[in-house]
């Protein structure tokens, strides 16, 4: 219940804030010290790996003053968080505007609409070609006529490869080189598309459909990030099924890499539903904090906003992934198995079972929005608890891995939804035993960044404070 009202007086004192000038428009710049204080404080009161770092020990400094004499000895908050870190911990983040991590953990950004993958050469030259997973709708990338399964190897006219991705890729307006890749060989094509990015909410609820597989009703849904904004369009497309009178589902999680811990504890009850008020997942704090704060995550029938959740009462659900399935989506994975069987279709995991919510400069134990100081905007998302499924299973540092397994083929990604999509097919084959053509002659290769990856919301799993 504490950290229910903390989460409330945290969306009105950030809907409070917004109704006026961006705070940064008054801000006398914090010192250096100033800040590093903060991430001192928060990660000595929260921080879940704690133990792993002698510094942060309460008995690590006999007074303020020797505390400000090591803090001085680093030049910049970033320096002193990464020092400060678990060398386990590859997830923890500070960033300097928390004004954009609030607006990309509800879903915005600045973004063309292009949704793509990095994929190294086969040739072992370090160079990369980018292919699209999907366009968002009402972007310039759909303007532009884009879709699934384009390749694009220059940005800017210049070879994209693992040392300048990130430089080519940042701008809010760049120009794509395309080409095709036949499995071995990328070869451009001469064309080029120009992409301006602009602000935009993305609905992750993506792709909703019945499938009518050899007269079974099989739900299909493309879910790509546990946005709690959504939370009511997640539960409408449950609705659909409802109606629709599935008896299987396929919940396409591949390019999922996390989000609100809320909505995977109110999708599994939407897949389920017959388990109401059981345990979903357990929580592990650090000692100081595990009495105070830990509670069970439990399976339930409302959303957040009240209203009703439509559950199927599945016994068994089949999930995609890939590498860069991860945090809420691994969470629902795990939370689900002991009590239904989750058939994993596709690639292994990502391998993040720690949960983080949002620490500000202001006092503890809230370290709240309304409270921060004026000064800066420096915030955390530290660690701050791992779950734990009912029957004991954490720490997945490996991912979790599928029981089907099939990589994604660059030369022939198919179009999401349709049966004959390759891991669609796989799941729908196991469903039926149904002769979908699935081609597994192929190199696979390994996707090693993505469009979201710049995000600061990035593989991120929040928990309510």
């Amino acid at each position: 219940m504490k950290r229910k009202i903390f989460a409330i007086l945290l969306v009105v004192s950030i809907v409070f804030v917004s109704c006026f000038d961006d705070s940064d428009d008054s801000i006398s710049p914090a010192s250096t010290l100033d800040i590093q204080n903060f991430i001192w404080r928060g990660l000595n009161f929260f921080y879940l790996y704690k133990a792993d770092t002698p510094e942060l020990a309460n008995d690590a400094f006999a007074s303020q003053g020797e505390l400000d004499t090591f803090l001085g000895t680093f030049d910049t908050p970033e320096t002193l968080f990464d020092f400060l870190k678990s060398p386990q911990d590859r997830f923890s983040i500070l960033v300097d505007d928390y004004i954009a991590l609030e607006n990309a953990l509800s879903g915005t950004t600045l973004n063309n609409g292009m949704e793509f993958g990095l994929v190294f050469y086969p040739d072992n030259s370090g160079n990369v070609f980018g292919y699209v997973r999907y366009i968002l709708p009402g972007t310039d990338a759909e303007s532009k006529g884009l879709q699934r399964g384009i390749i694009f190897n220059t940005v800017d006219g210049q070879q994209i490869d693992e040392n300048n991705f990130r430089d080519l890729l940042a701008p809010s307006v760049y120009t794509i080189g395309l080409a095709t890749f036949d499995g071995t060989t990328v070869t451009p094509t001469g064309e080029s598309v120009e992409l301006v990015a602009t602000e935009y909410t993305e609905n992750p609820v993506f792709l909703t459909r019945t499938l009518n597989v050899e007269g079974q009703n099989i739900g299909y849904l493309m879910y790509n990030a546990f946005t709690a904004e959504f939370d009511g369009q997640l539960n409408g497309a449950f609705s659909q099924f409802q109606a629709s009178g599935i008896t299987e589902l396929v919940l396409d999680l591949r390019y999922n890499g996390g989000g609100s811990v809320e909505s995977s504890k109110d999708l599994s009850s939407m897949i389920t539903g017959q388990f109401n008020g059981q345990v979903y997942f357990t929580e592990e704090w650090n000692a100081d904090r595990q009495d105070e704060f830990a509670q069970n995550g439990v399976f339930d029938n409302n959303i957040r906003t009240g209203e009703a959740i439509n559950s199927l009462n599945l016994s068994r659900v089949y999930v995609i992934t890939t590498g860069r399935t991860a945090s809420a989506s691994e969470l629902l994975i795990n939370g689900l198995d002991p009590y239904i069987d989750v058939i994993q279709v596709g690639g292994t995991t990502e391998g993040k079972f720690q949960a983080s919510f949002i620490l500000y400069d202001a006092p503890a134990p809230a370290f709240s929005r309304s409270q921060a100081n004026p000064d800066h905007t420096y915030a955390m998302l530290p660690l701050v608890f791992k779950t734990v499924n009912v029957a004991g299973v954490t720490d997945f540092i490996d991912g979790l891995v599928p029981d089907l397994e099939l990589n994604e083929d660059f030369s022939n990604l198919g179009v999401l939804g349709e049966e004959t999509e390759p891991l669609l097919a796989a799941a729908l084959n196991d469903i039926v035993a149904g002769p979908q053509p699935i081609n597994g002659d192929f190199i696979p290769l390994e996707v090693f960044s993505e469009s979201k990856a710049t995000s600061p919301s990035y593989q991120i799993m929040v928990a309510e404070q």
